[in-house]
């Protein structure tokens, strides 16, 4: 019963959110190159279907690539630093700075260095990507219980046992979070990239081209229609790493073990 009613109340709040749609475009006579119907945005997303799907792979490309470029980088940069507290008091600064500079200024720069397209868009993902997974892990390899690190001290453990059975799974939990954050990042990374830096192959370029295509030509629909594209975009990647962080952790993290 909790089931059916855990999918009974947002099927009944979609329709009631579509009722007061089509309620204010009535209403208020709203014309459509404002704000279309969603049975409007749904044809326009059919009729527009094949370049929304080329779009959206890749835009879905440059999410992927400037991800897991971030995670690779984020994850070794957190294990050098947390061995060396000299190397993190000289890097950690300068990653705060790249952090806090704006993406709207360094993409030119992207454009300059990498030229406009994919390259560029794979490198403002990753800059939005990038320190949330470097913060996380860092916490996570300097978090490890003082008590365990002496039990291998005492068993003349070597480093790189150190580092393979205690730091890494110690700090996988704080690692898959900054994953999960930096997942829900990476497609409005990718959108971002596409604003700023994106261009149309073989006349289609990502979702974020392909929303300002269809500004400038008031096609409002398929404006829209692009939005909820982005949308299931977001909701897959943010889904696939939500069950990988689910794979990796519930048999052995307390946060994921169902209690008895």
């Amino acid at each position: 019963m909790k089931k059916i009613t855990s999918l009974l109340f947002p099927i009944v709040s979609g329709v009631a959110l579509i009722a007061i749609w089509y309620g204010i475009i009535i209403l208020f006579k709203i014309p459509i190159y404002v704000l279309p119907t969603p049975g409007q945005i749904i044809t326009a997303a059919w009729t527009e279907r094949h370049a929304m799907l080329a779009s959206a792979l890749l835009t879905g490309q440059g999410a992927v690539l400037g991800f897991t470029c971030a995670v690779v980088g984020g994850f070794l940069l957190s294990m050098i630093m947390a061995f060396s507290l000299r190397l993190k008091k000289s890097l950690y600064p300068y990653i705060l700075v790249l952090q806090m500079t704006p993406v709207i200024i360094l993409a030119p720069i992207f454009v300059l260095w990498l030229g406009q397209g994919l390259p560029s868009i794979v490198a403002i993902t990753f800059m939005i990507c990038f320190f949330p997974i470097v913060a996380s892990t860092t916490s996570g390899f300097m978090s490890v219980d003082k008590n365990l690190l002496e039990v291998f001290k005492m068993c003349h453990a070597t480093k790189l046992q150190e580092i393979r059975y205690l730091r890494i799974p110690s700090a996988m939990p704080y690692f898959l979070t900054g994953v999960k954050i930096a997942g829900t990042l990476a497609p409005i990374g990718a959108i971002t990239g596409d604003f700023l830096a994106g261009s149309a192959q073989n006349g289609v370029g990502g979702i974020g081209f392909m929303a300002i295509t269809y500004f400038s030509q008031l096609q409002t629909a398929s404006l829209y229609a692009s939005g909820l594209v982005a949308c299931l975009l977001g909701f897959g990647f943010v889904g696939s790493i939500s069950l990988l962080h689910w794979v990796l952790l519930h048999k052995w993290h307390d946060s994921l073990i169902k209690k008895e």
